[in-house]
């Protein structure tokens, strides 16, 4: 029996309980014990440890962080393919290039997390469609400044990021 004070004994006393846990949330069995999975890969691989008191509504705040990040994997995944569908079958990318482009658009993502969303509007404006200064400080009524300000804010974001 571990200890309950690691990670190994946290996963034992509290995984089946936090699989039941996002089941609810979910409804699916298969992805609940994949984002149970996923949140204690997140404690594994946090920069520090914290002592828990209360070991369930820590790994509720975590499982909740996680189902969140799904949730808007699933959004994400679900506007890319609206948007492919409006593309005529010749033109439309191969599965594997759809794959590469779904990967790159979560990882964008998850790297602007955090950025004001008109911060990270801006950035994909002129990434994605390749708008001017001008144009995007018209698209979002904002000045020419303040366009520059958020893409290199949203540059140095991707910059130190790696």
């Amino acid at each position: 029996m571990q200890p309950a004070n690691t990670l190994e004994g946290l996963y034992h006393a509290h995984h089946n309980w936090l699989t039941g846990w996002l089941r609810g949330k979910l409804g699916c069995p298969h992805s609940a014990a994949d984002l149970a999975q996923d949140t204690f890969m997140r404690l594994l691989t946090a920069r520090e440890t914290v002592p828990l008191i209360e070991p369930r509504a820590f790994l509720t705040t975590v499982a909740k962080r996680v189902l969140c990040n799904h949730y808007r994997r699933q959004d994400l995944e679900r506007a890319y393919l609206e948007t492919l569908a409006q593309y005529p079958q010749m033109t439309a990318p191969s599965e594997e290039d759809k794959a590469i482009i779904l990967q790159t658009l979560m990882e964008l993502d998850q790297l602007l997390d955090g950025l004001a969303p008109q911060v990270k509007r801006a950035f994909l404006l002129a990434q994605v469609d390749g708008l001017k200064y001008a144009e995007i400080a018209l698209e979002l009524g904002i000045s020419i400044a303040t366009v520059k300000r958020h893409l290199h804010k949203a540059a140095l974001r991707c910059y130190f990021a790696q």
